[in-house]
This record gives structure tokens, C-alpha cells and sequence, in this order.
């Protein structure tokens, strides 16, 4: 047995496994691509505090869904809002509705009611601090008898002086939602809505969850609008966001992967006139497909579907190495067995796989585990479709297997009329005037590493989220302040110090508010503090409620027995104990609670902001400044820093891949290793300069796809330098015209796919992916034009052997 078919046979072994692996994920353990965007976001990993207290506000709100259900009249929002509660009462497994709104208002007034004297609110303590006694007397007289003096919470004498509906009262001002009739109700634009949330059973993530409930939510829209036909319904979860993506992401895997399929099968038949191609061709990706998928799994223990329509567009480079061979084969004499046309190709289709996955693996020196995964897949997909060519191809394809078709015929003598870069004028003056315009496009060139206009969520839900956001007046998830302290008590007198400094923003209209629970929880400090004020200024013998009772007709009994009932609803609050009332049920996603970190144990609480302006955001950054264990967190901010840091960088990578790639090259062409990096080098400077001038912000991810384009233009190079490289086309036997040509096709070929591949992910509704396939769109048809200018004829090479 030759040693080609013990390879072949080989290869066979561990295809059979790669297909019994994935028959075994897709069939038995039923995996699903993760959808999670998050995921391909980069972790934290120099404040793992930061990182978790992001992920506990993203999870505290992805489980959610929010639902305003809104009319001009109150009367049909209720009606709307009732048929939508209808049609997912069955279903509570999918979604469970959220307690109704005046139980819940009444249990977390009585759990706070034995701490009532010690809640007041911020105006109230510095009005005690000031006023002077009269005025309290007169308070209390005028909400025992007007009616416009407030809100009333229980008898007189649980809050004569009002401080405790005062703090009520400042604590429903942070959020403009208030019961009606048994809903909550909140108004705006000239409607009225019905707020209904649920909450999902399965993770917001999770493709189950997203098939279940987005289904369940679009039929109970359709209750809503049929019960009342101008109900306004405004939906907002990131379960709407996941499903979106998920199915934008799955559109666009047919459209990419079999798109490019298509395409090269049809390049394929009319280069060759056979079949046998073309399923060899398919082949070769296949294989590199499941087997980039097989191990991903093995590595990372998941897939993330984007990694998967990254991993189609791998359909239009894996073709290489089969093309070159066929073309290869095509012009080679009949009588040349494959094996020995194999190892005479050897050297070139290994260092062409040795530039890609380079290319590739510049994407993994990224901080973003997404694009490290998609780095991997589609590096290891090339690695299972080049042994698939060096394996099979040689034992499968022979001879007088393949015949010239038209597209093959016609393409061969368009190299005859490429034009050549030499020492004439005209060559001089294109390159010249090409210098000139990549100077003009790139100092066109703006830089934008905004995370936000890499937003991809379709118009409508977007909407949707805007409209529910300044409806409800929610604070925002990705920009708060972090406090840390030794223990709790010192995490709420850091929040109430943070908070001093915001009620000057709260005043300069910088932000509406802030929610923090040493709102609703005062420090043992500030709770101290409280009591003896109050028993200051308010219950000491001669003081306003010695007057009150007086000025009222009562004794000194009721005095005394006042006086003693506040003080008995000043018993000390422990947050521990507040987390687990109904009350605490709003803002326990505020409080982290125990951490570890570098610095050792510590506890964790956020402070999150209303209604910011985004022109205060160096303002709020401010607040911060002096604050021990305080810290300003803007994650929109912190990333889109992080993707300006990392395109500075990924561009002295390039240069740095540039450097490498032409140290591997340089044994094997020598003086005209320059003219294997030319072309890619020519194009990667002219595609910055069309992206100057179409306008385009240079972000992370042209200079990433610049990366790949170096992985996969090197390829031409390599292919037609090869050619000419030491003129020995002759000892085996190729026919001259066609063996000559056979690069060229090659070239044509690979880049047609490739344009092909990347083309469609240009199509992409993902902006990241948009703006990487926009870029080797333009990369690699420029190297198809350019690489043909760098070769040189088999006479200039013997004439000067190092410098050509």
C-alpha cells in the first residue's frame, strides 16, 4: 500500500470521528449556539468587582419584560391591558406575572412602619437643622386640618410632623409610575398606559426561552390591539433583543454560507466541466467546517451563533488549496501522477495555510472572547480543509480527470495583457498617482470606536426601548457608580457621602435622580444622627410637639404617649432585613453584597443614575473624585476605550504579522520576497483610503479585517511567484501555455469565491461584520488587480536572480 492511500485512509479515520462528534452534539446532547451578546464582549480582568457588579445589573434586568399598554382614555388602557393579561394568563409557565401593585404598595409601607421615624427625607433633615420650632407646629396644624397638606400615611399620630410621608413621598419621586384602580399607571405623550412586567422562566439567552416567549407576546399584542384598535403596546427585554439577533443571525448564515456555496460551485463547474470538482471542493469546506466546529466545542465548551456566520464566510478562503492543486492539475501533463504534482505544490500550499492562519490568529490577540472564537474556528477550518486537499485530493483526482471549461479557457490569456511593475514610465506614474490618492483618502480617514454605533438591533425595538426608557424614567444599566467597602455600614456612609454630591447635579438638572438603597436604608451613622435630631428639635419637653399638644387642648398624657409611640417607631433598620421585605423587591439588584477581590474581602452596592445627560458625563466621572471606595463606571465609555486601545494596537500587529510573514517567505524567494507582500501591503494602504473617502470612521474592525486580508492575499503572492520562482515547470512535465497559466486561474478563482464570501458578509445586518466584509471586499479584489503586477517573467528572473 502506497503511502498516499495509507494517508488517505488516515484521514478517513478522523472524518468518521468528526462526523460521529457532531452527529453526537447536534442529535444526542442537542446543543444550541449561544446567543448571549455579552459573550462577546471582553470581561474585566483587572477588577473582577467591576466585572460582576455589570453582570448583576445586566442580570437583574435580562430576565424581565416590560410591557406599557397605553390608550388616550384610561378606561380602554385597562381594557387593552386586560386583554393582553388574558391571552399569557395560560402560560405563566413561559411568563409569570409580577404581584399586583396595591398589595404590594400596602405590605412594603407596613414592613417599613417600625422604622418610620427615622426615614425623613433629604429637604426634611436640613429643614430640621433650620427651621425654627414654630414652623413645625404650624406644619403639624396644617396636616391635621387642610386638605392639600399631603399625603396622609395612618393616623396623626404616627407622623404628626409629616417627615415620614415626606421620605414616602421622595421616594416615589424616583419613578414616575403610580397605582391606579389596581394597575400601575404612568402617563405620557399623550396617552395613558398600563404597566404590566413579568418574568421569564428560562433565561433570557437561552433559544427556548426566545421561541416561547416572543411567540406568546406577539399573539397577546394582538389581544390588546383587537380588544381596543388604537392601544399603543410598547415591549422592551432583552429576550426581544436576543431573538432578534438570533434570528438575523440565522438568515444570515443561508445567505452567507450558502451564497458563497452556490457561487463557488458554479465557478467551479464552468472552470472544470465536471462535477468531481465541485464535490471535492465541497468537501474540503465541509470538513474544515465540522471540524473547526468539533474542536471550538472541545476548547470552549459553546458556540456563539455569530462565531458561526463568521465561520461561513471561512467557505470562501478553505477553497484555496483545493483550487490551487486543481488548476494545477488541470494544466499539468496527464501522465504527471497526482502524489508527485502534490509534493512539487508542497512548499507553496504550506506557507499559503501558514500566512492565513497567521492572518487569523491575529484576531485572537484581541481581548474580545468572541472574535478570539471566531479566530479559532475559522484557523482550525483551514487547518481540516488544507489536510483534506494533501490527503484525498492526490488519491481522488488524477490525470484525465479534469477538463478546461469556458470560464478556464477565457481567463488564461488575460495574463498576457496584465500590466507589469518595472523600471518604464508608465508603471512609475500609476504607482505614483496610486501613492497620491491613499494619501488623500487616508487623511480623510475619521476615527469612531463608539461601542454604540455598532448597535444592530432592528429600528423597532430599539424605539420601543427609548420610548419605555423615558416613560418610566429608568436608570440607565451600563453607567452607575460602584461603592465598596469593609462592611455594610461603610458602603451606605459612602453612598450617602456620593450622594451629597449628586444632589448638585440633581439641581444643575444633570441627571433627574439616583436610586441607592441607603435611600431606603440610612446608615446606623445617619440613623443616629436622626433620632437625636428628632428628639432634639422635635420631642424635647418645650419643644413643637409639646406646643402642638397644647394649642390642640390635649394633657401631658398624649404628649407623653406621643412622644413614646415615635420613639417606638424608630427601631434601628438593618439592611439584611430590609433585602428580604417586599419593600426591597424594586432594589435588591443595587446591592452586590459580599465580594472578593485583590484587596481581599469587601462589600458592594451600586448607585445608578436617572434621566443623565450625556454632555454630564465628565461631570458625574467627577463626582467620584476623592470619594473613598467609590468608583464611576461607564461601560459604554470603558468599551469603546477599550476598542480605540485595541485598533492602536491591532495596527502595530499588522505591521508586526507584515514583519513575520516576510521572515517566512524570505528562505524560499529571497530578492523577490518583497513582491510576494506587495500586492496585499498596496491594497491594504488603497482600501483605507476608499473607506476616507465613502466616509467611513476607521474602527477595531477594518483594522482587523486589514489582519485577515494579509492571511489571505499573501495566498496570491505566494500562488504566481511560485510559478516563475525557479523555472522548473519544464522538468515536470507541465504544457507550457496552460501550466503557466495555471497560477493565474488559481488566483482568479480563489479570489472570485473570496469576493464572493465577504461580499455577502458586507450584506450583514451586524455592523462589526458589515464593516470587516466591507473591508476585505474592497482588500482582496485589489489584490486579485495587484498581485499579477509583481510577477516577473522567467528571463528576468535568470538575469538577475536576487534583486528581481
Amino acid at each position: 500500500m502506497s503511502f498516499q492511500r495509507r494517508l488517505a485512509l488516515a484521514w478517513a479515520f478522523v472524518v468518521c470521528l468528526l462526523l460521529g462528534h457532531n452527529a453526537w452534539l447536534w442529535l444526542g446532547q442537542r446543543v444550541a449556539p449561544d446567543t448571549d451578546i455579552l459573550a462577546l464582549l471582553p470581561a474585566e480582568q483587572r477588577d473582577p468587582v467591576l466585572q460582576q457588579s455589570f453582570t448583576h445589573m445586566v442580570d437583574s434586568a435580562q430576565q424581565r419584560v416590560v410591557v406599557l399598554v397605553g390608550a388616550t382614555q384610561w378606561d380602554e388602557a385597562q381594557r387593552a391591558a386586560q386583554a393582553f393579561r388574558a391571552a399569557l394568563a395560560p402560560h405563566a409557565g413561559v411568563l409569570k406575572p409580577d404581584a399586583a401593585s396595591d398589595e404590594a404598595q400596602a405590605s412594603w409601607l407596613a414592613s417599613l412602619q417600625p422604622h418610620a421615624t427615622l426615614l425623613m427625607g433629604a429637604e426634611q433633615e436640613r429643614a430640621l437643622r433650620r427651621e425654627a420650632p414654630r414652623a413645625w407646629v404650624d406644619a403639624a396644624m396644617g396636616r391635621l386640618y387642610s386638605a392639600f397638606s399631603g399625603p396622609k400615611l395612618g393616623a396623626f399620630r404616627d407622623d404628626p410632623f409629616g417627615l415620614f410621608a415626606g421620605w414616602a413621598q421622595e421616594r416615589a419621586g424616583e419613578t414616575p409610575v403610580r397605582p391606579r384602580d389596581g394597575e400601575l399607571f404612568v402617563a405620557g405623550a399623550g396617552r395613558e398606559y398600563v404597566l404590566l412586567t413579568y418574568t421569564l422562566a428560562q433565561p433570557a439567552f437561552s433559544l427556548a426561552a426566545q421561541q416561547a416567549a416572543v411567540p406568546l407576546l406577539d399573539v397577546a399584542t394582538v389581544a390588546a390591539q383587537r380588544t381596543v384598535p388604537a392601544a399603543d403596546i410598547v415591549k422592551a427585554g432583552v429576550v426581544l433583543h436576543a431573538a432578534a439577533a438570533g434570528a438575523q443571525a440565522s438568515r444570515e448564515i443561508h445567505t452567507i454560507g450558502v451564497g458563497s456555496l452556490l457561487g463557488i460551485v458554479l465557478l467551479t463547474w464552468l472552470t472544470f466541466r465536471s462535477v468531481k470538482p465541485v464535490a471535492l471542493t465541497v468537501l474540503a469546506i465541509g470538513i474544515g467546517f465540522l471540524g473547526a466546529l468539533s474542536l471550538c466545542w472541545l476548547l470552549f465548551g459553546r458556540i456563539h451563533l455569530l462565531t458561526l456566520v463568521f465561520g461561513a464566510s471561512l467557505i470562501g478562503v478553505a477553497q484555496d488549496y483545493g483550487i490551487y492543486f486543481l488548476c494545477h492539475r488541470l494544466g499539468a501533463d496527464p501522465a504527471l501522477d497526482s502524489p508527485r504534482l502534490l509534493r512539487r505544490l508542497l512548499p507553496g500550499l504550506g506557507l499559503t495555510l501558514l500566512a492565513a492562519v497567521i492572518g487569523y490568529m491575529g484576531l485572537a490577540l484581541t481581548p474580545f472572547p468572541g472574535l478570539r472564537h471566531m479566530a479559532v474556528f475559522s484557523g482550525l477550518g483551514l487547518v481540516f480543509a488544507w489536510l483534506t486537499v494533501v490527503c484525498w485530493f492526490p488519491a481522488l483526482v488524477h490525470g484525465h480527470t479534469l477538463r478546461a471549461g469556458p470560464l478556464a479557457r477565457g481567463y488564461r490569456g488575460i495574463i498576457k495583457h496584465w500590466p507589469r511593475v518595472g523600471a518604464s514610465l508608465l508603471p512609475l506614474l500609476t504607482v505614483a498617482l496610486l501613492g497620491v490618492l491613499a494619501v488623500l483618502g487616508a487623511s480623510r480617514l475619521q476615527v469612531n470606536d463608539d461601542i454604540r454605533s455598532l448597535q444592530s438591533s432592528p429600528p423597532e425595538l430599539v424605539r420601543d426601548q427609548i420610548k419605555l426608557g423615558k416613560l418610566l424614567d429608568a436608570p440607565s444599566p451600563v453607567q452607575y457608580y460602584l461603592v465598596r467597602g469593609a462592611t455594610a455600614e461603610q458602603v451606605l456612609q459612602r453612598e450617602e457621602a456620593l450622594k451629597r454630591r449628586l444632589d448638585a447635579l440633581v439641581a444643575s438638572r444633570d441627571i433627574a435622580g439616583y436610586q441607592a438603597l441607603s435611600n431606603w436604608v440610612p446608615s446606623r451613622q445617619t440613623q443616629t444622627a436622626r433620632l437625636k435630631l428628632v428628639e432634639d428639635k422635635l420631642l424635647a419637653a418645650g419643644g413643637p410637639l409639646d406646643t402642638l399638644a397644647r394649642e390642640l387642648g390635649e394633657d401631658a398624657g398624649w404628649y407623653a404617649d406621643t412622644a413614646a409611640h415615635l420613639r417606638s417607631t424608630a427601631a434601628p433598620m438593618e439592611l439584611a432585613a430590609f433585602l428580604r421585605t417586599p419593600a426591597a423587591e424594586p432594589w435588591r439588584h443595587l446591592w452586590i453584597g459580599d465580594v472578593a477581590d485583590a484587596g481581599g474581602q469587601q462589600v458592594a452596592s451600586i448607585v445608578a443614575l436617572r434621566g443623565l445627560r450625556y454632555a454630564a458625563l465628565p461631570a458625574l466621572a467627577r463626582a467620584a473624585d476623592g470619594l473613598d471606595g467609590v468608583q464611576w463606571v461607564d461601560k459604554v465609555g470603558g468599551i469603546s476605550e477599550l476598542l480605540g486601545r485595541y485598533r492602536a494596537y491591532m495596527g502595530w500587529v499588522v505591521l508586526g504579522a507584515y514583519a513575520l510573514v516576510f521572515a517566512v517567505l524570505l528562505p524560499r524567494y529571497r530578492g523577490r520576497t518583497w513582491r510576494v507582500l506587495a500586492p496585499t501591503a498596496a491594497a491594504s494602504l488603497l482600501s483605507l483610503a476608499l473607506l476616507g473617502f465613502a466616509g467611513q470612521s476607521l474602527q477595531l474592525f477594518h483594522v482587523l479585517a486589514l489582519m485577515l486580508l494579509l492571511g489571505v492575499g499573501v495566498d496570491y503572492g505566494i500562488f504566481l511567484q511560485e510559478q516563475g520562482r525557479d523555472g522548473r515547470e519544464g522538468e515536470e512535465g507541465e504544457e507550457g501555455e496552460e501550466g503557466n497559466a495555471a497560477p493565474w486561474l488559481a488566483v482568479g478563482l480563489s479570489a472570485a469565491s473570496t469576493i464572493l464570501s465577504f461580499g455577502l458578509l458586507g450584506l450583514s445586518g451586524t455592523p462589526a461584520l458589515r464593516a470587516f466584509g466591507l473591508t476585505m471586499l474592497a482588500g482582496i479584489t485589489l489584490v486579485w488587480l495587484l498581485a499579477p503586477c509583481f510577477t516577473v517573467a522567467k528571463e528576468e528572473t535568470d538575469a538577475s536572480p536576487v534583486l528581481a
